[in-house]
């Protein structure tokens, strides 16, 4: 269209306005797509943002389930000026593209509001727009003391370069991948791994890994997924990597040391330290970013282990996706405070990988990072950070924490197996106003069924579990000589500990029934661990000790409920109780290991 004809248009659709002309059919709408964001709240976030800056923002879900943030709805003709009019002003991003709409689905901006209800724009709405043409006002006028005052406005509109074409045809796309040279060809499936849609070799042939991973692109992106990217589909990519370059300073690191190279965020983080197996990049200018890469020699033990103690860690939240194999692991976990993605694998006897961690107001710059490291990464074989780099007490090498704050429960307490597929019995104390349980500390439990009056809860594991020893009962007279197993310290120590007294009355302090009274100092982490008999019976569990109001108990007295209560809830849950077969003591060594292995950590998180 010319310039003259645009005028035209523009003359035309204010006079048809003005008389209330039907709105156009919805392939004369189009709009301008500024942004596309992975989830909701970050898109919702830049919508606002767009929202002081102009009245027309719209927001979207797209078909892939990313968000688009667009402009609109004006006329295709409208739409290629004001887009026009925008990137020169360097009011929207370079990117920027005109839409048609077909791929806009739920709408979650203006709240409230369905903006592809709202009247489309034309060019003389569009030229009269003061975000996108200066407006100057001269002096009023003197006038007559009668006459309304009167102001000359001066609108200064410049003139408008001939519209971009709409987009390339299938056909005209696939002439211009044509005429990409080799060099280009590679610089495309390079583009596509840095967004993490590519993960073959970079040769610059299109087989179908590059178109799928072409098609997976448009998708993302809000195009019809053909698998040939137009020209304005590639410069896009091309552009908003060199700006993810710039933005976040991503830069290849080999890290000699640690036998790893990978794209680093350097505008975001710094090299700090070395802690093997670890080595820390802190944020930088308060990024909220933080980097950890990781190399150690081991096989798949070490690499379970070390899947296990990443998950007691602060940075590692507990909600969150978790997968390993006997090749490696990834840890994706989040919280209001933070969140992070760890990637660890094993080849050749050495482990290798990292950790990306991040604020919430850091979450789109840790996204693109996330991308850039994950395709980038790559190991030198045979070389690993050595253990003995820097001097390490005994205590951080073992439990290779390396000064990394680890994560602890609110509280933990006792508990013991009453069933062969795990089920737990422990103390109600440890399960009230948790966010989660955990058997053993990694293990998730919930709660199957609770005796409040006897201060009972029965849980049981989200995955079946199968313990050496099960509960076997049965019942104590006074003078018995009984053991405790329990976690006395918690979450301390890693595993239970037993201590000795005896049965000192089969009822409570007022002859109540259903407890018994112990003579045994017992600790608050020893609450709801078996209480065991010479002969290995289990004759109740600890209960936490209450005093009479202003009283204070002597410390070797401490209480059992006793079998009565737990056999009933036990029964009623669909868990036959056993009894206890043997009629002689076993051997001290026996006795031990069946009431520390009947013994569980039960642990109540935020």
């Amino acid at each position: 269209m010319t310039l003259i004809s645009l005028v035209l248009w523009s003359l035309s659709a204010s006079i048809l306005s003005a008389q209330t002309a039907p709105q156009p059919a919805a392939e004369d709408r189009a709009w301008i797509q500024i942004e596309a964001q992975p989830n909701l709240n970050l898109a919702q976030e830049r919508a606002s943002a767009y929202a002081s800056a102009f009245s027309d923002v719209a927001g979207f879900q797209l078909p892939s389930g990313w968000y688009a943030v667009a402009l609109g709805p004006y006329t295709p003709e409208a739409a290629l000026t004001r887009l026009t009019q925008l990137r020169r002003d360097n009011l929207i991003p370079n990117d920027s593209f005109i839409a048609n709409g077909e791929q806009f689905r739920g709408t979650f901006w203006p709240v409230g509001a369905d903006p592809l209800t709202a009247p489309v724009r034309g060019e003389a709405a569009v030229a009269t727009d003061p975000t996108v043409a200066p407006v100057t006002t001269a002096p009023i006028a003197d006038a007559a003391p009668d006459a309304a005052p009167t102001k000359t406005v001066e609108i200064i509109v410049e003139p408008a370069p001939e519209p971009e074409p709409l987009g390339e045809t299938l056909a005209e796309a696939q002439r211009s991948e044509q005429a990409l040279t080799q060099d280009e060809r590679k610089d495309l499936q390079t583009a596509l791994q840095y967004f993490g849609f590519y993960t073959s070799t970079i040769d610059g042939a299109f087989g179908r890994g590059t178109r799928a991973s072409m098609a997976a692109w448009q998708t993302a992106n809000g195009f019809e997924a053909t698998g040939v990217m137009t020209t304005q589909q590639r410069q896009q990519m091309f552009d908003r990597r060199t700006a993810d370059i710039a933005e976040l300073g991503l830069t290849p690191v080999v890290e000699q040391e640690a036998g790893i190279e990978i794209n680093l965020p350097l505008a975001l983080v710094t090299f700090d330290r070395y802690e093997p197996p670890f080595v820390h990049f802190v944020e930088k200018d308060n990024s909220g970013v933080r980097i950890v890469l990781i190399s150690e020699p081991g096989d798949r033990a070490v690499l379970r282990g070390l899947y296990d103690i990443l998950q007691t860690l602060e940075v590692v939240p507990a909600v969150g996706e978790r997968s390993i194999t006997d090749s490696g692991f990834t840890i994706n976990a989040s919280s209001d405070a933070l969140a992070s993605h760890s990637f660890v694998e094993l080849s050749g006897g050495l482990i290798k990988g990292y950790m990306l961690i991040w604020t919430p107001a850091a979450a789109d710059k840790a996204a693109r990072a996330q991308a850039a490291m994950q395709s980038s990464f790559k190991t030198i074989r045979g070389r690993a950070l050595d253990p003995g780099l820097v001097s390490l007490d005994d205590a951080q090498r073992r439990n290779l924490l390396a000064g990394m704050e680890v994560r602890k429960p609110k509280l933990s307490r006792s508990g013991f197996f009453v069933s062969p597929a795990g089920a737990v019995l422990t103390t109600a104390e440890v399960v009230q106003s948790c966010g989660r349980i955990t058997l053993d500390r990694d293990i998730e439990a919930t709660v199957t069924a609770q005796d409040d009056t006897a201060g009972l809860v029965l849980l049981m594991p989200t995955k079946p579990l199968a313990p050496r020893f099960v509960a076997e009962f049965g019942s104590g007279s006074i003078g018995t000589e009984i053991a405790l197993a329990g976690y006395s310290y918690e979450d301390a120590l890693p595993a239970p500990t037993l201590t000795f007294g005896a049965l000192a009355d089969t009822k409570g302090l007022d002859g109540e029934t259903g407890i018994a009274r112990l003579s045994l100092a017992s600790l608050p982490g020893d609450a709801g661990g078996p209480v065991v008999d010479a002969k290995g019976a289990v004759i109740g569990m600890l209960i936490p000790a209450t005093a009479p109001q202003g009283r204070v108990l002597p410390a070797e007295v401490s209480f059992l409920a006793d079998t009565t209560a737990i056999t009933a809830l036990l029964t009623t849950s669909g868990i036959p109780p056993k009894t206890a077969p043997r009629a002689a003591p076993l051997p001290p060594g026996d006795l031990t290991d069946l009431a520390m292995s009947l013994t569980v950590l039960v642990s109540c998180w935020e």
